[in-house]
Formats: structure tokens, sequence, C-alpha cells
């Protein structure tokens, strides 16, 4: 299970960031998972499951001090080894290596005069050409060593000096990785928006619009849209490979288009958009069980999806985009199981509904009893016999009362156009400005100018 509050304490807990803690073994496999990713990402993820995981959080943080030794970014290298240090101090990783961290400092310092040195010089000579690819070196070189905003600015200055529709595209993709690990979705869809501005359709690189999908996907997400976020993961052509891997795998695609797609999608939706989508099938393939459980909603064996989704509980709550959703998606997923099951019937027992949606052992009336007060299922709870009820629905009132105000529409609407009507017969129409016959603009007081009224200005 996952939780903040139960679990024994531990020096391992105390690691966990904002008070989440997974302390049941993931199904992932942390190496074939953290493979699947490039760039800084790697590392953002395997210190997320570092500070996240009572089972894997050592071997995470480990493999996050290795990563981080290949590259360039000191804080980085600190936010792994220095916990480890704490719970894990006879690990060899633990040990804080002051002459890396001493030479890689002096090295990014020399790389970052070294670099900005050539951007000027080219700046000065009016080299644009030069100066792009000395701002791009630049950028990816502070991208490399943690400094986010600077990258973000060094890629920015290569818009002036961008001269085809290519190199305004490369421009956009490079700030749209730096944006998202800042978690600045607005640049990410402002940098989406630029690329469609100059894409063509015809010579165009194929990984391009699956990478615009994926970005837009997980903006989406982050702002717990989760329709349009299932839409533009749903739509997401079958080519994009590891074209994203600095920000998303293919995997990523089909757990996050499938589970938005289940909790905001009818099961009509889900069949033609997600089941029947061929290009979405690719992406399904590589995660079956998401198949399995969308496949168990469509053909109304809730409880199976349910647990399947359960199973993988631990391993969402791991992702470093999912993480904070989980609970928002598995309680929608939830409540429109229940609402579904209920559909069919007028009245359902307790027990009928504890068997197939409460954990062994409790029930769910006061999941019940929220649902109904929030409105999302039309229903009352009978304690006395243990069932739940469908409230009567009344046709005939339901009619009078759409008629009622359709009537009254009507009515608004006529007596604005007897208004118009009045105003216009009584000449008071208003009119903002008039052009005298010199030009100049000229204002009447509220009354329009007509052919033999004084116009004698």
């Amino acid at each position: 299970m996952a939780s903040s509050q139960g679990a024994p304490p531990s020096p391992t807990q105390s690691r966990s960031k904002k008070g989440l803690f997974v302390t049941e073994q993931p199904k992932l496999d942390l190496e074939s998972y953290i493979a699947n990713y490039t760039g800084r990402t790697r590392l953002e993820r395997m210190i997320l499951i570092g500070n996240c995981s009572a089972v894997l959080g050592i071997d995470a943080f480990k493999l996050a001090v290795r990563e981080a030794k290949l590259g360039k970014d000191i804080t980085k290298y600190l936010e792994a080894q220095t916990p480890l240090e704490t719970i894990a101090p006879k690990e060899k990783e633990a040990a804080r290596d002051l002459s890396w961290m001493d030479k890689t400092k002096s090295t990014n310092a020399a790389e970052t005069a070294r670099l900005e040195s050539e951007v000027k010089g080219y700046k000065n000579n009016l080299i644009k050409e030069s100066t792009r690819m000395g701002n791009e070196d630049l950028g990816k070189h502070f991208q490399a060593i943690g400094d986010l905003p600077k990258a973000f600015e060094a890629f920015s200055r290569m818009r002036q000096d961008a001269q085809t529709p290519k190199h305004i595209i490369d421009i956009s993709r490079h700030l749209i990785e730096v944006a998202v690990e800042q978690r600045n979705w607005i640049a990410v869809t402002s940098n989406v928006q630029k690329i469609r501005g100059v894409m063509d359709s015809k010579d165009s690189d194929k990984a391009i619009p699956p990478f615009l999908c994926v970005a837009e996907g997980l903006s989406s997400l982050d702002s717990g849209e989760y329709l349009a976020a299932a839409l533009s993961f749903l739509q997401t052509d079958s080519g994009m490979s590891s074209s994203a891997n600095s920000i998303i795998s293919p995997n990523d695609v089909a757990v996050y288009g499938g589970i938005c797609a289940l909790a905001t999608m009818e099961r009509a939706e889900l069949t033609k958009n997600v089941l029947e989508n061929s290009n979405f099938r690719t992406y399904l393939e590589l995660e079956p069980h998401i198949r399995r459980a969308i496949g168990f909603f469509v053909n109304s064996r809730y409880a199976q999806c349910l647990s399947i989704l359960e199973s993988y509980r631990s391993d969402y709550l791991l992702d470093i985009h999912l993480q904070r959703h989980v609970d928002d998606l598995y309680q929608l997923i939830r409540s429109k199981s229940i609402v579904q099951y209920f559909i069919p019937f007028s009245c359902v027992t307790l027990d009928s509904l504890n068997e197939q949606f409460a954990a062994p052992g409790k029930t769910i009336e006061k999941e019940l009893v929220q649902m109904i007060m929030r409105k999302e299922l039309d229903a009352r709870i009978d304690t006395v016999n243990r069932v739940l009820t469908s409230v009567p629905s009344a046709p005939r009132a339901a009619l009078q009362s759409s008629v009622l105000k359709t009537a009254k529409d009507y009515e608004r609407e006529a007596m604005r156009r007897i208004q118009h009507m009045n105003i216009l017969a009584a000449d008071v129409d208003i009119k903002s400005r008039n052009k005298l016959p010199g030009g100049d603009d000229f204002f009447d007081g509220g009354r329009e100018l007509r052919s033999g009224r004084n116009t004698g200005y």
C-alpha cells in the first residue's frame, strides 16, 4: 500500500517528499524501467523512486549516484548521495566524492566561460548561423549542469538567428524539454503551437507530431484536464519510438492515455477511441494490463478492472508525472464503475455492491453516501433493508418543466425583439460615430443623421 500514516517510522521514510511513501513491492524492474528514458529525466525518476519507495529506494539512489557521476550536475548528485549516506552508509555510492565534485565544478565553469566567449565573438562578427549554434551548445551545457533558467534563456536567444522552419522546430523542441523539467506548462503549450505553425505536413519529420501530442498530453494531465490529456495521448501516432524518451516513453503513453480515457470516457467511446484505435493499439501492446482493464470495463466486469488497476497502484505512485493524480483518477474510475453497475437496476443490495467493489471485510456505504452527496449517483440508501434504491423518475414533470422553460425563453426573446422595434420606431437607436461630408468623425448625441435632417456643420 501507499500511505503517509500508519507505516512504522524508519530512516527511509524520512526521505519521502510531500508525505507520500510506497511500502508495497512494485511490479516494475528498476533497471528495465530506467532504460526506457534518456537524458535528465532518468535522474529525476530515479531520485523520485528513491525518495518514495521503501523497497526500491536504496537501489534507486545508487543508480542515481552512478548516473549523476556520468554527467555534470552536482546538485542532482547531492540529491541522490545525501539521503543514501543516511539510509545506507555502508554502500560505496554513499561516500561523497569530493574530488569529482571539485573537478566537475571547475570543468563546468571553464566550459561555461568558453561557450559564452564563443557566442559573444560570433555575435560581434554578425555570423547568424554560428551564433545560433553557439547558443544551442550553451543551452545544452546549462541544461546538463542543471541551470535550467539559463538553459531556457540560451535556447530562446536562438530564435533571433533562426532562418528556416527546421530551426524553429529544433529551438521549440529544446524549450519544451527544458520547460517539462521546470514544470512550466505554459511554455510547453506555447512552443507546441509554434511548431505546429511552421510545420509542413509533407516534409516534416514523422516523429514530430507524436512528440507534440505527448507534450500537450502532459500539460493537460498536470492541470487535471484528464479528458483533454486522454485525447492527446490517444492521437499519438505510432511512429514516436524513442524520439521523446527525454521526457516520456511509449509505455507511459499507453498508461497515461489508457487511465485518463478510462476515467473520463463512456463505454462506447472507450471501444471506438481506445480498443479500436490502430495507432494507440501499438502502445497498448507494451502495457497489456491496461488493455485488459479497459476491456473488462467495456464488458461490465468492473471488479476485475479495478483489481488490475489496484495491483499497479504502487508503480504509478512512483511515476514522476502520474504520481499526484493517481488517487483522483482511480476515484473517478471507481465511481464511474459503481454508477455503471447500478444503472440497469432499480435496487441493488449493499451486500452485492460490497462483493463487487469493497475490500474483504469492509463496506462501501460511506463511499455511496459521498457519491450521492456529490450527485454522482442518483439513488437512496435503505439502511433497514440494506439496499440501494434508484430515485423514481418523473418523465411527466420533466416534460412540463422543459415546456415551461421553452415558453419563458420564447417570451423573453419576443419581448426583446418588440423592444428593439420600438426603439427603431422612436428613432432613438444609438450610433457611435457618423461621417461628415469632409470625412471627419462626428458623434450626433444619440440620433442617427439621415438625409433631410440638419447637417449644416
